[in-house]
């Protein structure tokens, strides 16, 4: 019977589309539990602010470990980046089926519009999804609904398939018109959310897989910031942006990398990792030293320490900076260019 006192689990990115799956599924009187996940590449704020606007409890799971592997080896391939979506969808859903049965719930809501993303959201896709998640019938897609089989609780009457939508295609009109019908005027832009989709940090991860196959959270998280440089050995440098990015680079520093600063001069944190050679030290500085306030100084010290040292016992060494320029500035720094993603 429509409108019986059941319980689902929501994918719940935070955006609209999900907003909306959860909304339309609410109304029937069916209590809604939603789950998000934590990545490198993505996290759960968003998902958060949804979930206290609708007054929804939300589970974050962390899948870290599991998500790197299907990253590097998806079995259904990458979307125009990095981006595993049909592979990345089945795992979220299949995941979501052991919360449904944690929690008591009878099946499983996602936000997924039937021709939004023509890779991940056209007919076999959403079967694929269907298909290694193992919860085949027990996955309902409000939004486009009545363009597909009538799932498990349809059939079973739990839900009502006359109340679901038919929405299809990339034109967010309908749900633009839907979000002001059931009163929800806050939500994020529906770019953005995950950062296997951004094509300049895809092609710094391309470029990390290939490097280091076996790479792990860490060197993700190094990905994600400051300017990136090649020495002439195969050394990685990365120097830091502002002040949040130096502290990370202190952070993610490991065991052997090399860090340099300025001596009492405002300025960015450089982090050397792989050969430390005389000219790719004296690289490392020269960047330290140019993208700091130390760039019109025709002398500069700078301070050198190894991560993992205890105390900062560090060696002040004197690099003019003028000296050296980087590949396509103004002076370019020899032995040393900018990273360039790979293919």
């Amino acid at each position: 019977m429509a409108g019986k006192k059941v319980k689902a689990v929501a994918l719940m990115s935070g955006g609209l589309d999900s907003t909306l799956a959860v909304k339309l599924v609410e109304q029937q009187g069916i209590e809604v539990v939603g789950v998000n996940f934590k990545t490198p590449f993505f996290g759960p704020s968003k998902a958060k602010a949804a979930a206290e606007r609708l007054g929804v409890e939300l589970i974050v799971l962390d899948i870290t470990g599991d998500h790197m592997e299907i990253v590097k080896h998806p079995k259904h391939g990458y979307g125009r980046f990095m981006n595993p979506c049909i592979d990345c969808h089945a795992y979220m859903v299949r995941r979501a089926g052991e919360v449904m049965r944690e929690v008591g719930a009878s099946f499983i809501i996602t936000g997924e519009v039937l021709g939004e993303r023509p890779k991940s959201q056209n007919p076999q896709a959403l079967k694929i999804v269907e298909r290694d998640s193992g919860y085949e019938g027990h996955i309902l897609r409000p939004l486009s609904a009545k363009l597909l089989e009538p799932t498990i609780p349809e059939k079973e009457g739990v839900v009502d398939r006359e109340k679901l939508l038919d929405i299809q295609g990339r034109s967010r009109k309908r749900q633009f018109e839907l979000a002001k019908e059931v009163g929800i005027t806050e939500y994020p832009s529906p770019a953005g959310g995950c950062l296997l989709t951004d094509p300049v940090f895809s092609g710094r991860l391309r470029q990390l897989f290939k490097e280091k196959p076996d790479a792990d959270e860490g060197d993700v998280e190094l990905q994600k910031v400051g300017r990136h440089f090649e020495g002439e050995d195969g050394s990685f440098i990365v120097v830091g942006r502002n002040e949040a990015e130096n502290d990370r680079l202190l952070a993610l520093a490991g065991e052997g990398d090399l860090l340099l600063e300025a001596k009492d001069i405002p300025g960015p944190v450089t982090l050397l990792r792989g050969t430390s050679s005389q000219n790719e030290l004296r690289a490392a500085a020269a960047l330290t030293a140019r993208y700091g306030k130390a760039r019109s100084l025709e002398r500069v010290e700078v301070w050198r320490w190894r991560a993992g040292e205890e105390a900062r016992e560090i060696e002040a060494v004197d690099y003019p900076p003028e000296a050296y320029t980087i590949e396509g500035h103004e002076s370019a720094i020899p032995l040393v260019k900018p990273r360039k993603p790979g293919p």
